[in-house]
């Protein structure tokens, strides 16, 4: 059961290279820790670095789609939440 608010969803997953496309509600931070949340899928970790259109950015807005390199398996539908 996650704890906090929810700030988006994943709509991709690329397994190969470890990195999940995120649709924001939310704004997002690098150093954020996120929480995901779905399924099969319960974990956290820090946002250590994002990108937007293959741009290394800081800080992503509600609204926008985000890649983010992930720790473990994620699937399309999966929640994130700031815990």
């Amino acid at each position: 059961m996650a704890s906090g608010e929810r700030i988006g969803e994943v709509t991709h997953y690329f397994d190969r290279i470890g990195v999940a496309v995120l649709k924001l509600t939310q704004t997002l931070k690098a150093g954020d820790t996120v929480h995901f949340l779905g399924r099969h899928t319960d974990f956290e970790q820090a946002v250590a670095s994002m990108e937007v259109e293959h741009k290394a950015v800081a800080e992503a807005p509600g609204g926008s789609e985000v890649a983010v390199k992930v720790m473990q398996r994620v699937r399309p539908g999966d929640s994130l939440f700031r815990p």
